[in-house]
């Protein structure tokens, strides 16, 4: 990454955010999403989850998911 490229938040800090913003716990975004409460704690923490967990998340919060080409 060069010097003047912004530094991006991780995924998993978008989504705590996001949660936390609307006073969520991780146990009702998983309910929200159709998911556990560990998997969630696995997404905030950057482990490897699979694309239709992160549309199902993106879904429960109301978020987009963008996609950039960094080449």
């Amino acid at each position: 990454m060069s010097a003047d490229q912004p530094v991006r938040p991780l995924f998993g800090e978008v989504i705590r955010e996001a949660r936390k913003k609307r006073g969520w716990s991780q146990e009702e975004l998983g309910q929200a999403a159709g998911l556990s409460r560990p998997t969630i704690a696995r997404v905030e923490a950057d482990s490897d989850v699979t694309t239709a967990t992160i549309g199902k998340i993106a879904r429960a919060l109301g978020l987009t998911l963008e996609l950039t080409d960094r080449g």
